[in-house]
């Protein structure tokens, strides 16, 4: 029986004594329906992940937030052997250092020249997240720091973690942390907005204004460190990348203001924890992983569909701009040629494709469309053109070398 199921409070089927008691426990302490409270961390976390994950984005460092969400798991077991406390707010002060250290280290190999910032990368992120791994096996193998739901997370179990105030019980306590997580991440992004909106475009540009890209730069990878600790209890890793670089891409793909593309990266990662949830529900399977194919799929169909920057789209665009170079280009051919003793030999119908380095069905194509569009007329095999084909020749070749 799948994690969905208990959190729904099905008790029945072959389960463990702990499951059992998780339901019974669930029954007692629920007060909004727990579908409902998976669903609403769910939307907090995509939009809280989603606003800082426009800049990693625009400033090329996607996979960053990767590198991130696996090293802070050093700092948390760091900050737990100076404190042997897995419920000590220094864990999540130590997890956050962890992240902007990750930074630092792969900026510092990167700056060396001798590795490219992907593999610098490649070498920070394996080797602080392999040491946590060793540490957590070695010296801290009877605690409960299980290294596969800091990767993979579950949401079913989420509201279970209730958060009570004077014995009274007021919802899950992830809506909580993750609501302030995500006030925390508006409020940083709306009074820094000019701020870091100049230091990702254009670092001289905030230099010389009097901003510090280097400071709004490690302003942002804390904020990024933040978010991925607060969020990973819940999610996991796995969706904290998926919900931080997903829908950013998602919505780069269909605006280029800033604003807009801000705001449609919330709105899509809100929608895709929603249909990711309804997606576990009906094929009965994990919450996150069932969210992020849904955010992969999403992405997936904006980035055949979307308008302006989609496969299809680029295609059709493509294959117009093919065609109108075609058209232009053949109508030089004739321009240049016109009136001319190589024109019977250089105009003909025949002749077109082998001087161009046309195929005879591409050739064919062109000199029926400008036909159509009455910029020539052919006369016995030649093509000549029309005054209105002439006077298109001269626009054309004026707009392309007068400058």
């Amino acid at each position: 029986m799948s994690c969905l199921h208990r959190a729904e409070g099905y008790c029945t089927g072959s389960m463990c004594e702990e499951e059992i008691e998780f339901c019974i426990n669930w029954k007692e302490v629920s007060r909004m329906s727990p579908q409902i409270e998976i669903q609403i961390i769910a939307v907090i976390v995509a939009v809280a992940c989603a606003l800082p994950g426009v800049f990693l984005v625009l400033r090329k460092m996607s996979m960053m937030s990767d590198s991130i969400t696996h090293t802070i798991l050093l700092g948390i077991v760091l900050a737990f052997f100076v404190t042997y406390d897995l419920s000590s707010p220094l864990l999540i002060v130590g997890a956050a250092l962890m992240g902007v250290m990750t930074v630092w280290l792969t900026e510092m190999l990167s700056r060396t020249r001798l590795l490219a910032e992907d593999a610098a990368i490649g070498v920070v992120f394996p080797l602080l997240f392999s040491i946590a791994i060793i540490l957590i096996t070695r010296y801290a193998g009877s605690v409960h720091l299980d290294t596969d739901s800091v990767l993979l997370g579950e949401l079913a179990f989420a509201p279970f973690d209730r958060m009570v105030v004077g014995g009274k019980d007021i919802g899950a306590k992830a809506i909580y942390t993750t609501g302030t997580l995500l006030l925390i991440n508006l409020s940083a992004i709306i009074i820094f907005f000019k701020e870091l909106k100049a230091a990702t475009f254009d670092p001289m540009l905030a230099a010389v204004l009097g901003f510090s890209p280097a400071l709004m730069h490690y302003g942002l990878m804390t904020l990024v460190s933040l978010t991925t600790v607060g969020a990973f209890q819940a999610v996991g890793s796995v969706l904290v990348v998926a919900f931080m670089i997903g829908p950013p891409v998602t919505a780069y793909l269909l605006t280029d203001d800033l604003k807009h593309m801000l705001i449609l990266s919330g709105g899509i990662g809100a929608i895709n924890g929603v249909l990711g949830y309804q997606a576990a529900t009906l094929f009965d399977v994990s919450i996150a992983g069932s969210m992020a194919v849904v955010t992969g799929l999403v992405f997936l169909a904006v980035f055949i569909f979307a308008p302006r920057r989609g496969l299809i789209g680029s295609l059709l665009r493509r294959r117009t701009q093919k065609i109108e170079f075609a058209k232009t280009m053949l109508l030089f051919h004739l321009f240049n040629h016109e009136s001319s003793a190589e024109e019977d030999s250089k105009a003909g119908v025949d002749t077109i494709p082998a001087h161009l380095h046309w195929t005879e069905e591409f050739t064919s194509k062109i000199i029926k469309l400008l036909e159509h569009e009455g910029y020539i007329k052919l006369s016995g095999g030649l093509t000549k053109l029309t005054d209105e084909g002439r006077s298109a020749s001269i626009h054309n070749y004026n707009s392309l070398f007068s400058k």
